[in-house]
């Protein structure tokens, strides 16, 4: 029979090892998940996926956000999202979690890129003082706490500015007309350009401005 430090042992195991991921509105999602929304079976079918790897079992995500875009939505265009867009989604979601929200703010998407961590978007920000633990910190400030005992959904879905800011980057991307991938950069500046999400002010309250943002700009393709 386990002793009690064992299955304490095992528990804490199982916590550490993040589980992700699809929300009730379009999102990426983990395969390994029971249940694939509709919204997401025909990216998980024919979409590029990406592997990750924890306590040595692989995870696969679909490389795929959700959009509004209604060109991207019916097919008639494809869109590629870099890895990192895609981890920093993740995160998003779990770090909405953490805070006890009900759904994932473009707060949260900010959040994502800094646990993310290697984007240039998240190196702006950590190189201007800007950490996870002060956009927390701001968060909770602008938006508020959340009920000590409210558990946030597995899967919280996206605010509409949250959605927009997903959207807002595809479209700078497609409006470039270049090859490539939609990135992290394009998702921190989709949120930057929302000057009413709680992402901005966020990032206001904690000393960024267009200055700083324009840095960025020039290497949103990386």
């Amino acid at each position: 029979m386990a002793t009690a430090a064992q299955v304490a042992a095992t528990f804490l195991s199982f916590l550490s090892c993040p589980r992700h991921h699809t929300a009730p509105s379009p999102s990426i999602s983990f395969l390994a998940t029971p249940v694939l929304p509709a919204s997401l079976r025909a990216a998980a079918a024919g979409g590029q996926t990406l592997t990750f790897r924890c306590r040595g079992r692989r995870i696969a995500v679909v490389a795929q956000l959700p959009t509004m875009i209604p060109e991207l939505a019916s097919g008639e265009k494809k869109i590629r999202w870099s890895s990192r867009a895609v981890r920093s989604f993740a995160m998003a979601e779990l770090e909405a979690r953490k805070m006890r929200y009900p759904t994932t703010g473009t707060e949260g998407l900010l959040m994502g890129i800094l646990v993310e961590g290697t984007s240039d978007a998240a190196k702006l920000m950590r190189a201007n003082g800007i950490t996870l633990l002060t956009v927390r910190d701001a968060a909770a400030t602008i938006l508020g706490k959340s009920e000590m005992f409210y558990f946030s959904p597995m899967h919280p879905p996206l605010t509409e500015s949250a959605q927009r800011a997903l959207d807002w980057a595809v479209n700078e991307k497609l409006k470039s007309g270049e090859d490539g991938e939609v990135t992290a950069n394009h998702l921190f500046l989709a949120i930057w350009s929302d000057k009413e999400s709680a992402g901005h002010k966020v990032l206001a309250s904690l000393g960024f401005d267009d200055q700083k943002a324009s840095l960025l700009a020039k290497t949103v393709t990386v």
